[in-house]
Parts: C-alpha cells; sequence; structure tokens
C-alpha cells in the first residue's frame, strides 16, 4: 500500500490512515531555527561569563559556524551528482541529535525542519529517505556497525558518491557539535536532562583492534585528471596534515566540506598536546577506529585495549562525552577543576573529544579496515 506523508512531517501513515486536518504541527521551539551563530546555538548569549574563553578560541569556532552554513544552508538546489535535499540534510541532523540527545541541538534541527517540503509519497522516496535515516543512525549510535553492506545499501536507494561523502560528514559534525554544546553546558554548569533506562551502546569489541592491512577506500576517489578546480585547491591545502594522506581523495567528493573541516582541525590542533592525544585514544577504543587508535594511543594502548575505565579522570571525561553527552554534566569537571586545571585547559580537552567523535566515524566509515 502507499505510504503518504502528513503535512506536519511528524509521521508516515498510510492512505487509510491519513488525517483530515491540514494544518502543519508547529515545533515546540520554533525560534530556535533563528540563531545567528548555527553552531553553539545561542550558548555565547547565556555563557557571558565565558567570553574570554569564546574568545581564545574564535578562529576555531568560526570554521565551525562556517561548516554548518556549508552544510545546511538556508536553500540548496540538488544536482544530478548531489542530490540530498535540504531536507534530507536536516532530517539527518535531527537524527543524529536525537542519537545524542543533547536538547538544543534537537530543538534547532527540528525548527529548521519543520516548515520545508517533505519527499513526495512514492515507494522509492520513501525507501530512500528511510535508508538515510537508518544509516546515520546507526553510524551516530554505533559505528562499528558499519559495514561495506552499509555503503551498497546507500547506493541502491540512488545515492552517488559525493553524496555518501556528505551525508558522512553530516552525521560526524552533528557528533562533534553536539559534543562542543555538552562541553560548554557542562563548564556553565547548566543542568542535564536525564531520561530513565537510556543506556550507551556497549563500546566495541577489543578483537577489532588487531595488526591489519593499510586502510583502504570505501568509495571511489576523486581522479587527478577529473578534479575540479575547487577540488584541486582543497587537495593542495589539505597537503602535509597528519591523518588526511589516505582519505584526502575520497572526502574531496565534497570539497567545500573538507576545505573546511580541515580548516578546523588546522585552528584546533594548535592547542592541541599530549592530553589531547589520549582522549582521542579513548574516543577510537569504545567507538572502534583501529585507524585513529593506532595513532593516538601510544603507550596506553594495551591499557585502553583492556578496559576503558579506571583512576585517570582524562579517560573518564572522555568516555563519558563519547557514549553519553547528553549526561555529561559539571560533576563529571570537578576532577580536574580540583588537580587545578583551567576552564580554556578543560575546554581544549574537550574539544579534543568532540573533533576525535567526528574523525572517527567519517574513518570508519569510508574505509576502516576491519
Amino acid at each position: 500500500m502507499e505510504q503518504r506523508r502528513s503535512p506536519g512531517h511528524d509521521q508516515w501513515f498510510y492512505e487509510s490512515q491519513t488525517r483530515p486536518q491540514h494544518s502543519a504541527a508547529a515545533p515546540l521551539v520554533p525560534e530556535a531555527a533563528y540563531l545567528d551563530d548555527r553552531f553553539l546555538l545561542g550558548l555565547q548569549q547565556e555563557a557571558s561569563a565565558l567570553q574570554p574563553l569564546l574568545l581564545r578560541f574564535q578562529p576555531a569556532l568560526l570554521a565551525a559556524r562556517d561548516l554548518s552554513q556549508i552544510l545546511f544552508p538556508d536553500s540548496l538546489t540538488p544536482s544530478l551528482t548531489h542530490t540530498l535535499t535540504l531536507y534530507d540534510r536536516l532530517s539527518t541532523a535531527l537524527t543524529v541529535a536525537q542519537v545524542a540527545g543533547v536538547q538544543r541541538l534537537c530543538n534547532h534541527y527540528a525548527a529548521r525542519l519543520n516548515p520545508l517540503p517533505g519527499p513526495d509519497s512514492s515507494r522509492e522516496s520513501n525507501n530512500r529517505l528511510t535508508q538515510i535515516t537508518q544509516y546515520a543512525r546507526q553510524l551516530a549510535m554505533q559505528p562499528a556497525l558499519i559495514t561495506a553492506n552499509s555503503i551498497s545499501a546507500l547506493d541502491a536507494v540512488g545515492l552517488t558518491e559525493p553524496d555518501i561523502v556528505t551525508l558522512n560528514q553530516l552525521v560526524g559534525f552533528v557528533s562533534y557539535q553536539a559534543r562542543v554544546v555538552a562541553a560548554l553546558q557542562a563548564i556553565m554548569g547548566l543542568p542535564v536532562r536525564w531520561i530513565p533506562g537510556v543506556s550507551p551502546p556497549p563500546d566495541a569489541d577489543a578483537a577489532l583492534f588487531q595488526p591489519s592491512p593499510v586502510w583502504q577506500h570505501a568509495l571511489k576517489p576523486v581522479e587527478l585528471r577529473y578534479a575540479s578546480a575547487e577540488q584541486l585547491a582543497a587537495i593542495t591545502f589539505c597537503q602535509g596534515m597528519e591523518g588526511l594522506e589516505d582519505a584526502v581523495w575520497l572526502l574531496v567528493h565534497d570539497a567545500q566540506t573538507l576545505y573546511g573541516w580541515a580548516t578546523l582541525q588546522q585552528r584546533l590542533n594548535d592547542h592541541f598536546a599530549q592530553d589531547e592525544a589520549l582522549v582521542q585514544a579513548v574516543s577510537a577504543r569504545i567507538l572502534g577506529c583501529q585507524r585513529q587508535f593506532d595513532r593516538f594511543a601510544g603507550s596506553a594502548r594495551q591499557t585502553l585495549l583492556r578496559e576503558v575505565a579506571g583512576d585517570n579522570p582524562l579517560v573518564t571525561v572522555s568516555a563519558q562525552l563519547t557514549r553519553l553527552p547528553e549526561r555529561f554534566s559539571a560533576a563529571h569537571l570537578q576532577p580536574l577543576l580540583n588537580a587545578g586545571w583551567s576552564a580554556e585547559r578543560i575546554f581544549t580537552l574537550l574539544q579534543a573529544v568532540a573533533l576525535a567523535n567526528w574523525q572517527d566515524r567519517l574513518s570508519m566509515a569510508l574505509g576502516e579496515t576491519r
């Protein structure tokens, strides 16, 4: 039986179950769609006491804000090679925000999605949106379960290689954004929601972290002879950046996002030190990203493979923010404050965790060898 979408975009209905009313249901917080900063989502106005901190990281925060505009513009015209609509993108963002559980993000993406026309009522459109949503939820929740079959399923519903790269960047960006927002809310001491019965998925199996072949692309990378001027500029900008050597020719399917992502990493890496390498290794261990774990774990490798726990507050903080950003609170930061850490040092550490959550998901989805 053919399915039809109601005007409020709140549910799918079979033809025999359509409702008589035709007024779209308004989002609970409609004003969340109209924010000047679509990365911090109004936190900068609430965090007046943290203005020196935000000013210190302004270059990185501006890069993240630019990325939010690139990935979620006010309007978008799909093409034959880039078929993801603005509805597809915001629907994906809302799915990832709901997995993370950070209400500020859910409000924003729901409010922006609400007035947009949804896909038509054909079975093909329904299957396409369902597959995109399932993939986004899986990558956001438990990326270790993403396989080559997951990518093939996207191809089967008509997504192109640039589409698949962009979709993974969307999931990675919102995963990063959710953890930066959760980190700032914790530094500000804001209360967190506690939903009974919610538990994180299990950590990735330690058996994944074995000697393996070189990382390989899950999709066909861009060939030099076919690269556009914009793609060549992005590749040139990324030359010499650690961690991007093998992936750049694949990620350049979405050149604008790659350029923005590399800019963000470059500006954040200026602040990172040894402690940031440890927390990025913790994220990779929990999510199951062998490539990033090998890069960052160092002497902590065997300890983290046995158990992601213990008395080290850096491991504890990174694990909590990776697993359950919705429950990340000021209480998790107290051990670091007791040890004399400044707000700037703490925010640097938490941004490293957030960035790792993006890098790990991207690496695993687009070519991690298992």
